[in-house]
């Protein structure tokens, strides 16, 4: 096959899930306005959000690492779609997998984590250590779980290649990872509640209390960037849940729907249930989550 044509159809698909990230993220604030009684914004509103960010500019200036934590955490999200498969079976979109995949994968969902808190570190407001704090905590409690449910996983199929993985879930729902070890797929499920980082685990963005999130320190074409690598994250977070325990894609329409189904069991989860503190978040990981994800190894194990 062509670089060219490889290249060329890895950005396509950067673009089909930039703009799905961006959809969904419209339709997440759509169903959390229509349950508070409110008509919520309009489902093109992303976009707009994101052009007018990109053509504003600024005059304030910080060190030199606040301006790279948006780069950060855009790297973070880009490596993961470059180095997950996005169809299974394709060679145009298998991106550039390889053998111990999931573990790069895992490294680039902490990079812009770290990214986004040395950013938020020297910037101005006087809050952002909470904010630090609470993210790296809480980012520390869901590694546990989630980590513990991935490597469950490897030692079922006997590989850290999510490729490998995937195919060993060919040939219907019952082969699907959650039926095979529904005892990981458990861990690895409640861990997404928190990776995907809707209320009850809102805790770095906290809603409605001082406003120490990323948007109140980052304007401009650094919020676009931010913006650009939320929805791209969020889509490629449950790509992976998906490749993990759900059989993966074939096409873009079923990458779609699976993708929406996870993601969307995070917002409806978060709908119903108020902000957790941060000491009761770290604490709810590692009380169920935790022990799922430690029978699952004993399990697989013996």
């Amino acid at each position: 096959m062509s670089i060219y044509l490889k290249l060329g159809a890895t950005l396509l698909g950067f673009l089909i899930v930039l703009n799905w990230g961006m959809l969904m993220s419209a339709i997440f604030r759509k169903i959390v306005a229509r349950l508070a009684g409110r008509h919520g914004i309009p489902f093109y509103q992303p976009w707009i959000d994101l052009l007018k960010n990109i053509g504003i500019r600024t005059t304030l200036s910080h060190g030199v690492m606040f301006y790279l934590g948006p780069i950060f955490r855009f790297t973070g999200a880009l490596g993961m779609f470059l180095f997950m498969p996005a169809l299974f079976g394709s060679d145009l979109w298998a991106n550039f997998s390889f053998q111990g995949d999931i573990v790069l994968i895992l490294y680039f969902q902490l990079f812009g984590m770290l990214g986004m808190a040395l950013g938020a570190g020297e910037g101005g407001h006087p809050h952002s250590t909470i904010g630090i704090t609470r993210g790296l905590a809480q980012h520390a409690a869901i590694e546990l779980p989630l980590t513990l449910g991935i490597i469950a996983l490897a030692i079922q199929y006997q590989t850290l290649s999510l490729n490998e993985i995937i195919a060993a879930q060919q040939g219907g729902m019952a082969n699907w990872s959650i039926f095979t070890n529904p005892v990981a797929g458990a861990a690895i499920l409640l861990a997404a509640l928190g990776a995907m980082g809707h209320s009850p685990f809102n805790l770095v963005k906290a809603p409605n209390e001082i406003p120490i999130g990323p948007p109140t320190e980052y304007h401009s074409t650094y919020l676009g960037v931010l913006m650009s690598s939320g929805a791209v994250l969020h889509v490629m977070e449950a790509a992976l849940f998906m490749n993990l325990l759900f059989g993966g894609a074939t096409s873009w329409p079923e990458f779609i729907l699976k993708t929406f189904l996870i993601y969307f069991y995070s917002v409806f989860v978060g709908a119903v249930f108020p902000r957790f503190r941060i000491e009761q978040s770290v604490v709810w990981f590692f009380k169920i989550p935790l022990a799922l994800g430690i029978l699952a190894i004993l399990l697989i194990s013996f």
